[in-house]
């Protein structure tokens, strides 16, 4: 059923002017206190990024306000704002499971990798004379709770994998998709044209490696622009997730976990098995990229949708 239209939404030049202006606001802001307002420099690490949170988080706000504000909404309760931007809670383990099991197939190579290099190192514990003691396996439980410890106090990690997911998947897919969505576009024009604006907001690296970094010109120009390859082919993914769901968290957590993995493990000198596995991860990937995605694991109903739940006419 196609999705019915609540009322004239914004225009084609509308909704992009706008995807436009939320993207440079969203890049724009982080260097505000400094340029505009000229606070002092923050004194440490910590004060900066805490400063640049703030920011990002106003930034999410007034995006979600310009949205909805050019969106044709009827329901204003809390329930039906929040569901524009596919911020729910109904059909929330399905929206944590299968996207993350679906992004887990991309990373086969990495999981592989690891287990090799697992195997190597036990081997060679073993082979010194250690064994498989309680003291043992008690060292390596407080290795990883030292781990976990160290994780969740550092401010880098807050930033990579909370703040940054967070605020991007909210203005560059909740805020933008459903503008794109409503002005007229079809559903993969949006697909594409959304990694577009998120690419954008990564260009201020350029003069960040170029300027702070003292990168050459050239080799700051390679680093960003392989970064923009790879936030188009992401921003895509992450786009698919939001749209074929309806649901923010899809896109959110498979953010956050390409965060945390990096970037796939394709090839490895170590072993051609973890080629094999990459490609046998990558046809696991596609085979199950919509059958994982299907909105009726999502939604309890498709009908009597409005333009930006486009999932409604696509099964």
């Amino acid at each position: 059923m196609e999705p019915q239209d609540a009322g004239a939404g914004a225009t084609k030049t509308a909704a992009v002017a706008a995807c436009i202006g939320m993207a440079v606001f969203y890049v724009a802001i982080l260097y505000s206190p400094t340029l505009i307002l000229r606070f002092p420099p923050p004194d440490s690490s910590n004060s900066f990024l805490k400063r640049r949170f703030i920011c990002a988080a106003v930034s999410s706000i007034v995006s979600m306000i310009v949205s909805i504000l050019m969106l044709p909404i009827t329901r204003w309760d809390a329930s039906s704002l929040l569901g524009v931007y596919g911020i729910r809670t109904d059909h929330i383990w399905q929206a944590l499971a299968y996207p993350l099991l679906l992004t887990a197939f991309m990373y086969s190579g990495s999981f592989a990798l690891k287990f090799l290099s697992m195997l190597q190192t036990s081997r060679e514990y073993f082979e010194s004379g250690g064994d498989l003691s309680v003291a043992c396996i008690k060292s390596i439980f407080l290795r990883i709770i030292d781990w976990a410890v160290s994780t969740a106090s550092c401010m880098s990690s807050w930033r990579n994998y909370f703040v940054a997911p967070l605020t991007e998947e909210l203005v560059f897919r909740a805020c933008m998709i459903p503008l794109l969505l409503c002005g007229g576009f079809s559903t993969y024009t949006v697909i594409f044209i959304c990694p577009v604006f998120f690419s954008l907001a990564h260009l201020n690296h350029l003069l960040e490696f170029y300027f702070q970094r003292n990168y050459s010109f050239l080799k700051a120009c390679q680093v960003v622009g392989f970064q923009l390859v790879y936030t188009v082919i992401f921003g895509a993914y992450a786009s698919f997730l939001l749209i074929r769901t309806g649901h923010l968290t899809a896109p959110l957590v498979a953010h956050m976990f390409c965060n945390f993995m990096g970037l796939p493990v394709i090839l490895s000198g170590r072993s051609g098995m973890v080629s094999l596995v990459f490609l046998l991860g990558m046809v696991s990937f596609s085979k199950m990229l919509f059958p994982l995605t299907n909105p009726h694991l999502y939604n309890s109903e498709t009908h009597s949708c409005s333009c930006w739940h486009r999932y409604c006419s696509w099964s």
